[in-house]
């Protein structure tokens, strides 16, 4: 299908369908944003699935939310795994090439790029050799200290300097009017550091009360956080994953902003401290 040529109507329709097709899949899935469950399957959708886009992690999380290593059908053969009789698949969104022909069916040399579903299988649904799992360290411990002159040289390359100081209650915070990004002098854990310091980075990088409300911004900030910390294999599983009362009351396309702006973030850091 990826080598499908096409020309005139027939292409059109073809290319309206697909797009069709994807628009729908994905609209499903953000509406599963709406519930706090939802919220909550999508951000630890996407710690586990930072390769993916989006929009897959999205499907993922709708279809199968306690996945953990997805893989088609014979990428798992390849890895000595086979998936069991029955089991059902995991729709995601993959590109395909399509060629551009013209009236009389000669190539144009163009091309263009659709996506199509494909199928995909979570490791709890196959059988066979054991594959290693990745560390996840405690939030407590000194395993990532490694990462906090990344994040902090990230907050400099924003204009950000970064400061530690007693506080009576919070972690740290961001003072975006001054450019400080301040952590409290009592946390002794490098990882906790760690968390401390995409957490205010999240709100450095465009998160405000100004812009989205304390409310808003505190989910976004917070969600990015879990992610971004799951992957880098922080252990968040005693960590909460915020969300807004009344939030099935919210507006879609809204909602699906705020999840979109959660994976930017999570992108951006991710890229910062190269989790691969």
């Amino acid at each position: 299908m990826s080598s499908k040529s096409l020309s005139g109507p027939e292409r059109v329709a073809f290319r309206d369908t697909k797009r069709a097709e994807q628009r729908e899949l994905v609209e499903q899935a953000c509406r599963e944003l709406l519930s706090s469950d939802g919220w909550r399957r999508f951000a630890e959708t996407r710690a586990a699935f930072h390769r993916y886009s989006f929009g897959n992690c999205m499907l993922i999380a709708m279809q199968r939310p306690e996945a953990v290593q997805v893989a088609g059908f014979k990428a798992w053969q390849g890895l000595g795994r086979q998936v069991r009789k029955g089991e059902r698949s995991i729709r995601i969104l993959a590109p395909m090439t399509v060629k551009e022909h013209d009236a009389h069916g000669a190539e144009t040399g163009d091309v263009f790029t659709l996506f199509r579903a494909v199928p995909v299988f979570d490791i709890a649904q196959t059988d066979g050799e054991p594959l290693a799992e990745a560390p996840r360290e405690p939030i407590a411990g000194d395993t990532h200290e490694r990462y906090i002159a990344t994040l902090e040289a990230f907050a400099g390359s924003l204009g950000y300097t970064v400061s530690s100081e007693a506080l009576e209650h919070a972690g740290g915070y961001c003072d975006a009017r001054n450019h400080r990004i301040v952590v409290s002098s009592s946390i002794d854990a490098a990882n906790a550091r760690v968390r401390v310091l995409v957490h205010e980075l999240a709100h450095a990088l465009g998160v405000g009360y100004a812009e989205y409300g304390r409310d808003v911004a505190e989910v976004i900030v917070e969600t990015a956080t879990v992610v971004v910390c799951g992957a880098l294999g922080l252990d968040t599983s005693g960590e909460s994953i915020p969300y807004i009362t009344g939030w099935g009351e919210q507006d879609l396309d809204a909602i699906r902003r705020h999840a979109e702006k959660v994976d930017e973030i999570a992108r951006a850091l991710e890229t910062v401290c190269e989790v691969s």
